[in-house]
C-alpha cells in the first residue's frame, strides 16, 4: 500500500535504498509502457546491475532486495551514491563500497549453495542486524538482560498447542460466523489517512474488495490534487502500483510481492481464509501490543510465507506478517488491525497500520458498505493522468 506517505518514503527508497548496486535510470517510460508477455529484468531496465543473483531479478523483486539490504545494514543512499537526493546524484559510479557489498552479496549466495544446497539460511541480517560493521562479541549487559525479541521467520510447530484449524474457527465464528462471511462478496472501505512520521495524513481513503481475490487500496488528495493519488491493486491476475512522487511513478508488479498483493486480496475476506492459507500449524503463543495472541503459520497456493496472529481472548485478526522472496532474505510486509467494529453482522477492523521496509503508514476508517457494486477497472492499470 504505497500511499502517500509510502509514495514520500519509497521515492526515497530508491533514491536511498538502491545503495548497494550502482544503476542509472534507463528510460521512465519502460515502467510506464503496457504489459509485455516477459518481465524486464533489473540487469536490462538498470544500468551497473551485474550481481549475478539480483540481475536477473524482475524490477520489483530488485527493489524489495535493495530495501532488505538497506534495512539489514541500516544505509541509505548517501552512504554509497556521489550526490544522492539531489539532482545530480551518480547511480552509476561504483564507489568502495558498492563493489565491497557486490562481493558480499555474491559470498551469501555461495554459502548457501555450498552449505545448505541452496537453502536461504544466511542472509544479510544473519551478520550485521542493522549495522554497517557486525559485531564479533556479545556485550555482557546484553547477555543478562532481557531475551533477544527478534522473530524466527519459520514457526516452529508446537505440539502442544492448539490445532491450528481451531484457532482459524474462532476466527472465522468471532468476525461473524461462517454463513455470514460466505455472503461478502465485495466492500468498499473508506476512511482517513493518518500518515507516519509527520507524512501522507490527511487524505481520503479507500480499499475496494471484490472476492474471492480482487483488491484495490487509493488515497486521494482532493484539496490538493498537486499532491497526486496513490494506488495499490490487483485484479485477479496483474498488480500495479502507481506513486506520483516515487522515482518510478507507475509499474507493473510482476515478481514475487505480485503473489503478495494475491495474498492480501483473499485475506479481505475472511471467510475463506482455510482454502488460502495452505498447511497451517499453530506455534508457540506471543505476545502482541500487550495482547496475548495466538500463532498460526501457512503458505499461500503461490508459496508466499505468512503469520498470522490472533488474539486469544477474542480470536480476532491482530497482527498478519507476510513474507516476499529476494536473494538476500525475505521481503516482510506487516498489517496491524485494531478498532473492530460490527458492519451488518461482521466485524471489520477501522484501524490498519501498514509496515514495509521502507516505512509505516495508518489508517482510520470511518465507514465500510458491504456488497455492493464495484467497477471492473477499479482494479486495474491506473488510468493516465489528463493533460492540462
Amino acid at each position: 500500500m504505497k500511499y502517500l506517505s509510502r509514495s514520500v518514503v519509497f521515492a526515497l527508497m530508491i533514491l536511498g535504498v538502491l545503495w548497494l548496486i550502482g544503476f542509472a535510470w534507463v528510460n521512465r517510460a519502460i515502467a510506464q509502457a503496457a504489459p509485455t508477455a516477459k518481465a524486464q529484468t533489473a540487469g536490462e531496465v538498470f544500468k551497473n546491475v551485474t550481481t549475478s543473483t539480483l540481475k536477473g531479478l524482475t524490477v520489483d523483486d530488485f527493489l524489495a532486495s535493495m530495501g532488505v539490504i538497506s534495512a539489514d545494514l541500516g544505509l541509505d543512499c548517501a552512504d554509497c551514491h556521489p550526490g544522492a537526493g539531489s539532482d545530480k546524484v551518480d547511480w552509476v559510479f561504483d564507489t568502495t563500497r558498492k563493489k565491497m557489498a557486490r562481493r558480499m552479496v555474491e559470498m551469501v549466495a555461495t554459502i548457501n549453495k555450498t552449505n545448505f544446497g541452496g537453502a536461504q539460511f544466511v542472509t544479510c541480517f544473519t551478520c550485521h542486524h542493522g549495522r554497517l560493521r557486525p559485531t564479533t562479541t556479545i556485550a555482557l549487559d546484553t547477555l543478562y538482560s532481557a531475551p533477544n525479541e527478534e522473530k524466527d521467520d519459520l514457526v516452529a510447530r508446537l505440539p502442544d498447542a492448539p490445532p491450528a484449524d481451531k484457532i482459524l474457527d474462532k476466527y472465522i465464528q468471532a468476525v461473524g460466523g461462517a454463513q455470514r462471511l460466505a455472503g461478502l462478496k465485495s466492500f468498499i472501505a473508506t476512511g482517513t489517512s493518518l500518515g507516519y512520521g509527520g507524512l501522507g495524513g490527511g487524505g481520503s481513503f479507500q480499499i475496494l474488495a471484490k472476492a474471492p481475490d480482487q483488491r484495490t487500496v487509493l488515497i486521494e488528495f482532493k484539496d490538493h490534487p498537486e499532491r497526486g493519488d496513490s494506488m495499490r491493486a490487483f485484479n485477479g491476475r496483474t498488480g500495479w502500483v502507481h506513486s506520483p512522487r516515487g522515482l518510478l511513478k507507475e509499474y507493473e508488479v510482476t515478481g514475487s510481492e505480485l503473489d503478495g498483493l494475491r495474498l492480501d486480496a483473499q485475506l479481505c475476506f475472511p471467510g475463506q481464509i482455510k482454502q488460502v492459507l495452505m498447511n497451517p500449524h499453530a506455534g508457540v503463543p506471543d505476545t502482541i501490543n500487550g495482547k496475548d495472541v495466538d500463532v498460526v503459520q501457512g503458505t499461500s497456493s503461490k508459496g508466499i510465507l505468512a503469520t498470522l496472529y490472533f488474539d486469544r481472548k477474542s480470536g480476532l485478526l491482530v497482527r498478519s506478517v507476510r513474507y516476499g522472496k529476494s536473494p538476500v532474505g525475505r521481503v516482510p510486509t506487516q498489517f496491524d488491525y485494531d478498532d473492530y467494529r460490527d458492519v451488518g453482522g461482521i466485524k471489520f477492523p477501522f484501524k490498519i497500520t501498514f509496515s514495509w521496509l521502507d516505512g509505516r503508514d495508518a489508517y482510520q476508517l470511518s465507514q465500510v458498505k458491504m456488497n455492493v457494486p464495484i467497477d471492473p477497472a477499479k482494479f486495474d492499470r491506473p488510468a493516465p493522468a489528463a493533460k492540462p
